[in-house]
């Protein structure tokens, strides 16, 4: 090893102390280089501005393709879902046994045993309530994650939480980052559907793209308080002008608009209007298609309840979620609106909304495995908190509960059969490898193929991601 310039001009060996004092300037100049490097991966064109829903490549190999997101807006109880506690049921009644939070949503009783009985499924036994028999016999291909937690207790902050990583400002929803990231496989649809959302707690904000460009921005499909055989994007057919004069009209407002580019310089809005005239023009072929579901069979539709008043309209939502999907969309969305806040009535309420959308949510599973879509489709399930172990209202409701909460994962490079992390043995806190929201985010990006900590976007002075300065990986899941 040549270590010539070690030496002073007299070949005197350095100290230690003088090695390190002349190569000091080295290390920093090091350090500079990655801080640049990092500035200039943030600065650096995100998208081509004339195809910015282009398929990109993910950072490294990815477990899966897209996700689809089953929200259960109120908030699903994990005591009575897939969080079985026996200790629970021994105890009925008692007091809680140690502290409660220090901030709650609202006064709460003693500990309340589930109304349901649980049993096990599959080949893992992993026990599931009455609540969901459909859904239990799919648990060979789901991961229980029963360690979830949140930040917030109340319904809008907590949705916005789940959606965008943020209880306190608007910023990007998680299915505006995905797109932003990946582009979408399909270019005459929009790379993020959300089918019937609501537009109550945060409205649009949980799927706005925020400071994003608004190419990426979600697509509502109808909302909540309409029927989804009633629910499709308006103004995709235009009767009235034939395509060949829409495309010349298109062209020659694309004409004025980049004439104007050229006089302003770099105009994100514009250019999102320009970009999303292109695609409402390409949707008018692929749109009705996608939405027309008359060509699907009759044992299709009756797998996923739509010959039945009780499951139908969510089981349009999961159909619909499954046509998008095999389409190449990124991220579809489909909301279960809002019926899951049970401070009271706990027996009838959740009991009703499990009947809705037990079957159809089982039917999705097994359509899109028969179909060979589950293994690349990342399928999501939750609401955004759980409920309390103890009572409200009597004995027959719960308040909103943030501290330890159940949500699952299927398909997309996950481990079925498995329940990982684990609440105290009420379900009232985290007690085993809790799961924050920002490592849910941090997981599904990295599922995608993404690298969270990379996936950035410059604003306001500073690089912002989908899980800010927090966020680990749960690789304790993959497959």
């Amino acid at each position: 090893m040549n270590t010539h310039w070690l030496a002073t001009p007299s070949s005197t060996p350095l100290t230690r102390r003088e090695m390190l004092w002349r190569s000091g300037a080295g290390f920093a100049g090091l350090a500079m280089t990655g801080l640049l490097a990092a500035e200039a991966r943030a600065d650096a064109p995100k998208s081509s501005p004339a195809n910015p829903l282009a398929p990109r490549q993910p950072l490294f190999a990815p477990r899966a393709k897209r996700v689809i997101f089953l929200f259960m807006h109120g908030g699903p109880s994990q005591v009575d879902t897939f969080d079985y506690k026996p200790q629970l049921e021994k105890d009925h009644g008692k007091p809680l046994p140690f502290p409660k939070p220090r901030i709650v949503s609202g006064a709460t009783g003693n500990l309340l045993k589930s109304p349901w009985a649980f049993k096990p499924y599959g080949q893992s036994g992993i026990e599931v309530s009455d609540l969901f028999p459909n859904v239990g016999r799919c648990v060979d291909d789901i991961c229980f994650i029963n360690s979830m937690w949140g930040s917030n207790s109340r319904h809008g902050a907590a949705l916005l939480e789940l959606h965008t990583g943020s209880d306190t400002f608007v910023r990007p929803s998680m299915g505006s980052w995905i797109t932003y990231g990946l582009g979408t496989e399909n270019q005459n649809l929009p790379g993020f559907v959300t089918i019937c959302p609501t537009l109550g707690h945060g409205g649009v904000n949980a799927w706005s793209s925020s400071f994003l460009p608004a190419v990426y921005q979600g697509t509502p499909i109808g909302y909540s308080s309409v029927p989804s055989d009633q629910a499709k994007i308006p103004f995709v057919a235009n009767a009235e002008t034939s395509r060949d004069i829409q495309r010349m009209e298109l062209d020659a407002l694309r004409e004025q608009n980049t004439a104007r580019l050229k006089v302003t310089g770099t105009d994100g809005a514009l250019e999102a209007r320009i970009n999303s005239f292109e695609l409402a023009f390409r949707m008018q072929t692929s749109v009705p298609d996608v939405q027309d579901i008359s060509g699907e069979s009759e044992a299709t539709q009756k797998l996923y309840g739509l010959d039945q008043p009780k499951t139908k309209n969510f089981g349009r939502q999961c159909l619909m979620a499954r046509r998008f999907a095999e389409r190449g969309v990124r991220f579809i969305q489909c909301t279960h609106s809002y019926k899951w806040d049970q401070h009271g009535g706990l027996r009838s309420g959740h009991a009703s909304n499990a009947a809705e959308v037990d079957q159809p949510i089982a039917a999705l599973l097994t359509d899109l495995k028969q179909r060979g879509l589950l293994d690349d489709t990342l399928v999501l399930w939750g609401g955004e908190f759980g409920r309390t172990p103890t009572s409200q209202g009597g004995d027959d409701g719960r308040d909103h509960h943030p501290h330890a909460y159940t949500m699952w994962l299927a398909g997309g490079g996950v481990k079925g059969g498995l329940k990982f992390g684990a609440s105290d043995e009420y379900g009232f806190y985290g007690a085993k490898d809790k799961v924050h929201l920002h490592d849910l985010h941090a997981t599904l990006l990295h599922l995608l193929g993404l690298d969270h900590l990379q996936l950035t976007w410059r604003h306001a002075g500073r690089d912002f991601r989908l899980t800010d300065i927090h966020g680990e990986v749960v690789k304790g899941i993959f497959a």
